[in-house]
């Protein structure tokens, strides 16, 4: 009958230490560069927009949009003027869902808006401001 309470306690302060080890405070390192909530301007846009730590994927998360003709996605210096300076990143891979887009290197403190743009109308459907984090 020792034995079995002698292991008994002794799986008890096992299990214990386990789980205070569980409630320590770690740091978890950042997974995002640059980050931004989309607004909708044009037409209904939401979702998140966040850029990697090496600066390589733009990612989509959440991301939902109103249908459109040629809907591309930029990344632009402005909202105001995105026809001026901007880089596109092609169509538009959905409107509903999580999407990544391979990003060419760039200054994205300056090309700070990811921009969900229809071509043939010049309209803005919504855009993200990317914030560094």
């Amino acid at each position: 009958m020792r034995n079995t309470s002698l292991v008994f306690i002794i799986a008890i302060f096992i299990i214990s230490l386990a789980f205070s080890a569980c409630g320590k405070d770690e740091t978890v390192p950042d997974t995002t560069a640059f980050k931004g909530d989309f607004i909708s301007s044009a037409h209904t846009t939401k979702g998140v927009a966040s850029i990697n730590p090496a600066e390589t994927t733009l990612t989509l998360t959440n991301f939902r949009t109103d249908s459109g003709p040629d809907l591309d996605i930029y990344l632009a210096s402005s909202i105001n003027n995105v026809t001026g300076d901007y880089i596109d990143l092609g169509d538009i891979k959905g409107l509903n869902g999580t999407y990544n887009y391979d990003l060419p290197e760039g200054d994205y403190e300056v090309y700070k808006y990811v921009v969900v743009w229809c071509v043939d109308f010049d309209v803005n459907f919504g855009y993200a401001e990317l914030v560094k984090q």
